[in-house]
């Protein structure tokens, strides 16, 4: 659960709020409206939104705190009594005073680094920033996270915490890449969205290809709606038209 989790995260790297008629960040996004209760929160900072949203998508709404607020969440983790100064794989980061200014996800961890994936920063890693994007901070010193939630994941707890393992160092599945490969031939038909659902050894052997890559997507031969929606993502990802349809250079792409 955790590495899908991280992995649907990362996905959505890339992806910005929508802007004013002057040109300016507006805070309108996806995560909101497409998160059970927290669609009042569409314009409004949403760090904590865009994890939410991930923890509904796969299905741990009882495993999460559901809400917009990080003085929130860090308090239901704290009430939980799953709280910890040290960092957590696939566990939520909290900065500012009592945790309450932003927040993000923690994809790998070292002795002095977090590799995170964040909703609303920016490449500077601002609090209040313009979209996704993978980050990484510091540990200590100025700027270092407040705490860490602890999430009850079903395959265990990974963490530097000495009292939950002590793991020194650790990363995500979904961090993880396969290495570059030559593309096999192009298959000659678009891979997209059709009625009746497109089905085949090709689709097969480009979901295969995404899941080595850490994409969590099913290779199960069926080109459906959640194949189209990670075809979106990587596309957004990798600077390529984003349309869902697996052509010839979206195919190329996925092996390089």
């Amino acid at each position: 659960m955790r590495d899908e989790f991280t992995a649907l995260l990362l996905g959505q790297v890339g992806q910005h709020e929508g802007r004013d008629p002057d040109g300016s960040w507006n805070n309108h996004q996806r995560y909101s409206t497409e998160t059970p209760g927290l669609e009042w929160s569409d314009g409004q900072p949403w760090c904590a939104t865009f994890e939410s949203w991930g923890a509904h998508q796969v299905g741990m709404d009882g495993l999460w705190p559901i809400t917009a607020s990080c003085l929130y969440a860090v308090n239901w983790w704290k009430q939980q009594g799953r709280w910890t100064e040290y960092p957590v794989l696939g566990g939520p980061f909290y900065l500012g005073p009592d945790g309450g200014t932003h927040t993000g996800v923690v994809v790998a961890y070292d002795a002095d680094t977090i590799t995170t994936v964040e909703g609303n920063t920016n490449t500077g890693g601002s609090p209040q920033g313009d979209g996704v994007y993978r980050r990484t901070r510091n540990r200590r010193g100025p700027g270092s996270p407040y705490g860490y939630g602890v999430p009850a994941y079903p395959e265990g707890t990974v963490s530097a915490d000495p009292g939950l393992g002590g793991v020194p160092s650790a990363r995500t599945s979904g961090q993880a890449t396969a290495p570059a490969a030559q593309a096999p031939r192009w298959p000659g038909r678009y891979l997209q969205l059709q009625t009746p659902m497109l089905h085949g050894d090709d689709v097969l052997m480009w979901q295969s290809r995404m899941a080595a890559r850490g994409w969590a997507i099913t290779a199960d031969g069926w080109y459906g709606p959640a194949s189209a929606q990670i075809c979106r993502a990587f596309q957004q990802r990798h600077g390529l038209g984003v349309d869902g349809i697996v052509g010839p250079i979206t195919w190329n792409a996925t092996w390089s």
